[in-house]
């Protein structure tokens, strides 16, 4: 005999949104028996408590579960994809013991892109690796994203996984050597800077701004209809749906997403457990990045009231040294955001969160050692376990995976460590543009960016006289005309 519904569950499910998203199914403990993904949350979770849909139910296994549950949580996402991607990585983390989607080790595509090579590619994986490469996405519709990479690459001629391109006697390239090189409507044979230039384009895509080109495929695909070319035209509308699915944003999911529509819970709890003189209704968190084997920067996120407040995120390049020291870096970002602070007379947050463990946190602390300054309740979020560490000695704390306060601290680093991703693919995309002129003798830093922001772009910058090239700050007859030869071999 099946367990009657709850009165309190019927009035949850009538107050749920008609949007996409993700539910979690719990029992009496709490515990998360499944996790499942809606177009329409209202509609999805609401069949789970018809007593029609109860008795029609052949599986034991999913008639148990039914039985079981006692409570839900939702989470509202702005697209079916989002809603795709969050369940998956929700799955991945807690295993609820009814899912049996997404417990294996698949991961959803990236598009890999290595600048570190003359003509980059575009390539499909399934991890990040460590390396030096672009990656975009994860990307919940494969389908859609092999068919994207198809049509991108006739609309901005760059190469994927499955290209063998030659290098040719005068040093530019043959991308391909079949009846591909007509079908795709763009020269075969460049050299390496107008190669680049195709795959900054391509990047610039894939980052999102792609409205100039679905405008142009539904104004063809307006004439197609005009001209009574039916299948043209449904062929052009399916593209156009195939590339907005991909190139779609999705968001950095955390679990905390729903608690900011209800900040003061979250809130209280964390003043509860971190001991805290009042709730942090304003808090800061920082996380290093670093970029390419040998630029460190570092993020920093302002939440007010539990909600981002973007116009207060700030950005670091590490000036201090030169390398990848984690602990030199904090203490650096820390020192110059509230040292800042301090001398513009702007009040300190209610708590510093920082994306690390205890030799983090120490080096955030010594930050206002060194300054003299007296630090705000100050902690670190250690990824492995999501362990609280202290700043003031206390025993390290573990917080359950349900808990508010968790769920917002998580939140929290986790859109720091985006805003530094965001900054190192800037610095990435910069090195794939100037690595042309890395390793040319008496080119500077200095010089090699000053030759950039004269002319704007390396096809601009291969085309300039050697005249024209004088005109830059440090840039003499010689160096001149041996710049001007260079870039117009390659």
């Amino acid at each position: 005999m099946p367990v009657p519904v709850p009165s309190k569950l019927k009035e949850k499910v009538r107050q749920l949104p008609e949007s996409p998203g993700v539910y979690l199914m719990k029992d009496r403990t709490g515990s998360v028996l499944y996790i499942g993904k809606a177009k329409n949350l209202k509609r999805r979770v609401g069949s789970y408590f018809q007593p029609s849909r109860r008795f029609r139910i052949e599986q034991p296994k999913v008639a148990a579960m039914l039985d079981l549950i006692a409570d839900f949580e939702i989470l509202e996402t702005r697209s079916d994809s989002e809603a795709i991607l969050l369940e998956g990585r929700l799955i991945k983390e807690w295993r609820p013991k009814y899912n049996t989607d997404f417990t294996d080790d698949k991961r959803f595509l990236h598009v890999r892109v290595d600048p570190e090579i003359p003509l980059p590619r575009f390539r499909l994986v399934r991890f990040r690796s460590g390396d030096r490469s672009l990656y975009f996405g994860p990307f919940a519709h494969s389908g859609l994203l092999r068919r994207t990479l198809q049509e991108m690459r006739l609309k901005f001629g760059i190469l994927l996984g499955d290209a063998h391109p030659q290098q040719l006697e005068d040093g530019r390239w043959r991308l391909y050597d079949d009846a591909r090189a007509e079908l795709y409507g763009h020269p075969n044979i460049v050299s390496v800077l107008e190669y680049r230039e195709r795959v900054e384009a391509a990047c610039d895509f894939l980052e999102g701004k792609s409205k100039e080109w679905i405008g142009e495929l539904e104004e063809q695909m307006r004439k197609a209809a005009e001209n009574r070319n039916y299948e043209r035209a449904a062929e052009l509308r399916d593209v156009m749906a195939a590339l907005r699915r991909t190139t779609q944003r999705n968001r950095k999911f955390t679990h905390a997403a729903p608690l900011v529509a209800e900040p003061s819970r979250p809130l209280e709890e964390l003043r509860k457990v971190l001991a805290l003189a009042q709730p942090p209704r304003r808090m800061e968190c920082f996380d290093i990045s670093h970029i390419s084997g040998s630029f460190c920067v570092a993020s920093m996120v302002h939440f007010r009231n539990g909600k981002p407040e973007r116009k207060q995120y700030r950005r670091y390049q590490i000036k201090g040294f030169v390398g990848n020291d984690d602990f030199r870096a904090m203490c650096e970002v820390v020192g110059r955001r509230y040292a800042r602070l301090q001398r513009e007379g702007q009040p300190f947050p209610d708590l510093i969160v920082i994306d690390g463990g205890a030799g983090q946190v120490a080096s955030a602390l010594r930050a206002f050692l060194e300054r003299g300054i007296e630090p705000p309740p100050l902690i670190g979020l250690a990824k492995k376990r999501e362990t609280i560490v202290f700043s003031d000695g206390r025993e390290a704390l573990q917080l359950s995976g349900h808990h508010p306060g968790r769920l917002l601290l998580q939140y929290l680093r986790d859109e720091a460590h985006r805003h530094a991703n965001t900054y190192n693919a800037e610095l990435r995309r910069k090195k794939l543009r100037e690595s042309v002129l890395d390793d040319f003798p008496g080119l500077g830093p200095k010089r090699r960016r000053l030759l950039l922001a004269r002319f704007g772009s390396l096809d601009r910058l291969r085309k300039a006289s050697a005249e024209e090239l004088q005109e830059v700050e440090g840039i003499g007859p010689k160096l001149a005309e041996a710049i001007a030869s260079q870039v117009r071999k390659v």
